[in-house]
């Protein structure tokens, strides 16, 4: 199992790349996994707000249909159009290729409350 050392960590299986005041948001290697083959994504628009804990989109795969929760809250500054044609990318490269939005944080000390990757580690074992 892939657990980058520096990306942050949510219990529910996202994970988070920081860039100053901006966020880059998936799903770890160890939900794609449990998921199966993904077939379908849904994700907000740009300008949406997202709030820390609230879903943000859903993700489907062939076993199972699932919430995205928002690890942070801010605005949505991009989404990974890519996975419209190609949600397939979150199982071959969940924390490359298979981002699925950045945010502009509206509040930067939510952060404190994500795991570390070891954290994380424990945390799927």
């Amino acid at each position: 199992m892939n657990i980058p050392a520096e990306l942050k960590y949510t219990t529910d299986h996202e994970w988070v790349k920081l860039d100053g005041s901006t966020a880059v948001i998936g799903i770890t290697d160890y939900a794609q996994g449990e998921l199966g083959d993904i077939v379908y994504v849904e994700l907000p628009g740009v300008d949406d707000e997202v709030e820390k804990g609230e879903a943000f989109g859903t993700i489907e795969a062939v076993k199972a249909v699932a919430d995205l929760f928002c690890p942070l809250s801010g605005t949505v500054t991009e989404v990974n159009t890519d996975l419209e044609d190609a949600p397939e990318t979150i199982n071959k490269d969940a924390y490359g290729d298979g981002w699925m939005i950045k945010i502009k944080l509206s509040d930067e000390a939510e952060v404190g409350d994500l795991m570390e990757a070891s954290d994380y580690e424990a945390h799927v074992s």
